[in-house]
C-alpha cells in the first residue's frame, strides 16, 4: 500500500497523450533518404501509433527507430528531423534521453522536437529493459548500460548520412544525466553534453537526498533485502517489481507495491511527490512510463550501489557542459556538485520560479534558447 514518504525520498527515484500527428502537411524528403545508414542493426519507419503525450509540432518528420547497443540490446527511440529538412545537407545531431522511468514520448521528445524546430537532427531514446527497447527482463535499471545506450544512440545518427559525425552532442534529463555526462566522459564522439533537472542516481539510490536517509546499519539492512530478492527472481526467472526506496522499518526492509503511485493521492501529501504526481499520473501519463504505470525491479539498485557516475568528470574537459535547473528544485544540489566538479568550459542555468517538473515539459521555464545556442556555439 502507498504511503507517503518524505518528499525527497521519493523524489530520488524519479529521475511526461495526443493525437497522431498529420505529417501529411510535411514537405518530406524520399523516404530512401531519410534511412539511408551505414549502421547494421537498426530500422527507421514511420512513426505509427503515436502516443507522444507533448503538443506534437506537425512540421518536423518523426520516424520511429531502433538501434543495437553493445551489448545487443535493440534500443527504440524517435528521430526528430529539422524543419525543411534536406536529405543532401549535414546536420549537427543531440542524442536525448530522461528522465530515470520515463519514456520517449514524453519530456526526452519534447526536447528532441524542440531541437529539431532549431535545425537539429535528434534522437529521444528510451533505455534500456523500459519502453519500447529491448531486454529480456524488464523495468530494470542500470547505470552502466544505460550509459552505453547513449553511445549507441551516438552510433546510430553518426551513421545517418545527413549527419556530421563531428558534430554529436548528448542532452540528459533528470535521471539519465549522470548517463549522459558519464558517456560523454569516455566517448569523445560526443562533442558537448547538457543536463536539465539533473538526478545523480547512484547517489540518490545509495545515499538518498542529501544522504539523509540510509545509516551504515540501515545499508545493511537494504544489502540482505536485496540478497533475499536475487534468490527469490532466480527462483521465479524474471524480474520482481517493487523498487522505489526501500524503507527500513523496525529494523527491517519494506517491499513496495507494484506501482509507484496510487491512482489517487492522500489529502496531505508533501508537495513533491504532488509534482510528480501531476506529471506522470497527470498529464503526462503514459501506460509505457515505469513512473507512470509500473515500478522499477527490486534488485535494481545493485548497479548503482556498485558503480558510480560522474566519477572522472573532469576528463570531460575541454569539452563544454551545460546544466539546466530551478531555484524551487528540490533537486539543484545535484546540479550545483556536478557544476563544482566539471574542469570543462561549464554554464549553469538556474531557472527563476522553476521547480524539477517544471524543467520537463514548461516551455515558458524550459530555457532552449539557451540550450540551442550552447549546443550550436559547440557543434559548429
Amino acid at each position: 500500500m502507498f504511503k507517503p514518504k518524505k518528499s525527497v525520498i521519493l523524489a530520488a527515484i524519479l529521475a511526461g497523450v495526443v493525437s497522431m500527428g498529420n505529417f501529411g502537411e510535411v514537405s518530406a524528403a524520399p523516404i530512401n533518404s531519410v534511412t539511408s545508414t551505414t549502421m547494421k542493426n537498426c530500422s527507421i519507419s514511420d512513426l505509427k501509433n503515436d502516443t507522444r503525450v507533448f503538443k506534437v509540432d506537425k512540421s518536423i518528420q518523426t520516424k520511429f527507430v531502433t538501434f543495437r547497443n553493445r551489448y545487443g540490446i535493440d534500443v527504440a527511440g524517435h528521430l526528430y528531423l529539422p524543419k525543411n529538412f534536406s536529405a543532401n545537407k549535414k546536420y549537427a545531431a543531440i542524442v536525448v534521453s530522461g528522465a530515470f522511468g520515463a519514456v520517449k514520448e514524453q519530456h526526452s521528445g519534447l526536447y528532441a522536437q524542440e531541437f529539431a524546430k532549431a535545425g537539429f537532427v535528434a534522437v529521444a531514446f528510451d533505455p534500456s529493459f523500459t519502453g519500447e527497447s529491448g531486454g529480456n527482463v524488464r523495468n530494470v535499471g542500470s547505470p552502466e548500460i544505460f550509459t552505453e545506450d547513449f553511445s549507441a544512440a551516438v552510433d546510430f545518427v553518426g551513421s545517418l548520412a545527413y549527419v556530421d559525425r563531428e558534430k554529436i552532442g548528448a542532452m540528459g534529463i533528470c535521471g539519465l544525466s549522470g548517463p549522459a555526462v558519464t558517456a560523454a566522459i569516455n566517448d569523445v564522439r560526443i562533442k558537448a553534453v547538457a543536463v536539465s533537472a539533473m538526478y545523480d542516481m547512484v547517489d540518490s539510490i545509495r545515499n538518498h537526498y542529501l544522504g539523509d536517509y540510509y545509516t551504515p546499519a540501515q545499508r545493511e539492512v537494504v544489502k540482505k533485502y536485496l540478497a533475499d530478492m536475487r534468490w527469490a527472481e532466480a527462483e521465479k526467472g524474471s524480474s520482481i517489481p517493487g523498487y522505489h526506496e526501500i524503507p527500513v522499518v523496525n529494523g527491517e526492509a519494506v517491499h513496495a507495491d507494484e506501482k509507484l503511485f496510487p491512482e489517487k493521492l492522500p489529502a496531505n501529501v508533501d508537495s513533491v511527490t504532488k509534482e510528480f504526481f501531476d506529471y506522470y499520473r497527470g498529464r503526462a501519463f503514459h501506460p509505457r512510463a515505469i513512473n507512470s504505470n509500473a515500478i522499477w525491479s527490486s534488485t535494481t539498485p545493485y548497479g548503482f550501489f556498485n558503480f558510480p557516475l560522474d566519477t572522472h568528470v573532469e576528463e570531460l574537459s575541454p569539452r563544454p557542459i551545460m546544466l539546466i535547473t530551478g531555484d524551487k528544485a528540490h533537486s539543484k544540489y545535484h546540479s550545483d556538485n556536478l557544476y563544482a566538479q566539471a574542469k570543462s568550459p561549464k554554464e549553469i542555468v538556474v531557472v527563476k520560479g522553476a521547480t524539477h517538473t517544471d524543467l520537463y515539459d514548461q516551455l515558458d521555464k524550459i530555457p532552449f534558447d539557451k540550450l540551442n545556442k550552447f549546443f550550436k556555439e559547440n557543434l559548429k
